[in-house]
């Protein structure tokens, strides 16, 4: 469905400037921008991602990961096509690249914000999660559907590559709880070859979003050979240490995909590594994924088990009220 864009400004000579997110994109009539979703049609910036999904799903909320937001409950999940990276290793890439989504027939179906939300209660869903692509390219579905969940009672979730611009947060941060942010490089020359995009936007995202009180966990997909050297490992813990050392750090252990079949996946000796980096930079809260291991989250007071997952699933929930049973600490996180 086309829909004018929210986010832009009129130029003359029937250019856009779109300030959506940290691209900047300067539009010329009737081309796209980076995204490919977002085309300036006579002076006038429209999004062909609204009211279109290509994913809707339910999925544990650890799926995202998110592990300090409503614990144990169910995500009504969806996507609309698009994307502002170019990463080789996407493991979304039949939806998240809009022409290679095209390339392979991939289908959207109609959905409007009021049957996302009553989807999502009639799942039984604590709240909404914009995942799968970019929620940034269909910011406009996602803030309309954001504003009619917190009505409901719903929590809105983003899982993003953090590359929104500031206004683009400030605007949806009333209806925004949560997100987890891919931190993929500690390195701008990295995020310039792989991902067609820079390092220090994604940074003042996650610094922002903690600032604008939006509960914020931060993922690394540990690629061999790309992002994996102690250096680089030992700058993304301290960033996010620096930041807040409550901001849960997740692991994640790469898989051959999309552009980099070639490549091995990580070596769980690696991914211990950087779980101790994490420690070592005195982040709370480090967790190991895509490994079938027992994830635990303890009180970073006394230590004691609060919450035991295997895989996406819930094993032991310890909380009292939010709390350590032992020792009275209150757990970061979101509807504890």
């Amino acid at each position: 469905m086309l829909k004018e864009a929210l986010l832009y400004q009129r130029l003359p000579d029937n250019k856009v400037s779109c300030y959506l997110c940290s691209h900047r994109c300067f539009i010329n009539d009737d081309n796209f921008g980076i995204c490919q979703v977002r085309q300036n049609k006579g002076g006038v910036l429209y999004t062909y991602a609204y009211g279109e999904v290509v994913a809707a799903n339910i999925d544990p909320i650890e799926k995202k990961p998110l592990f300090h937001i409503l614990p144990g409950s169910s995500s009504f999940s969806i996507a609309s096509a698009g994307c502002n990276f170019r990463c080789g290793f996407c493991q979304n890439w039949q939806i998240s690249q809009k022409r290679e989504a095209d390339k392979v027939g991939v289908s959207s179906k109609p959905m409007s914000p009021q049957e996302i939300v009553a989807n999502a209660l009639s799942y039984k869903c604590k709240s909404i999660s914009y995942t799968y692509t970019e929620p940034t390219i269909f910011f406009e579905y996602a803030f309309e559907t954001a504003k009619l969940a917190k009505t409901k009672g719903l929590y809105n979730v983003f899982v993003t590559n953090g590359y929104m611009s500031k206004e683009a947060l400030e605007m949806f941060q009333p209806y925004l709880d949560a997100a987890n942010v891919d931190l993929k490089f500690f390195s701008d020359q990295s995020y310039i070859r792989v991902c067609g995009a820079k390092l220090r936007p994604v940074l003042e995202s996650i610094a922002l979003m903690r600032k604008l009180n939006i509960w914020v966990e931060v993922t690394t997909l540990v690629v061999p050979g790309e992002n994996d050297s102690t250096e680089e490992l030992k700058g993304i813990a301290s960033f996010i240490a620096g930041t807040g050392k409550e901001i849960p750090w997740h692991i994640s252990r790469f898989h051959p995909d999309y552009k980099m079949t070639d490549k091995a996946s990580t070596a769980f000796s690696k991914l211990k590594e950087a779980e101790q980096l994490g420690k070592d930079a005195g982040l709370r809260y480090v967790y190991i994924g895509n490994v079938l291991k027992e994830d635990k989250t303890y009180c970073s007071k006394c230590a004691r088990s609060l919450i035991s997952r295997l895989g996406f699933d819930i094993v032991e929930n310890n909380l009292k009220n939010g709390k350590c049973p032992d020792c009275g600490r209150e757990l970061e996180g979101v509807g504890l």
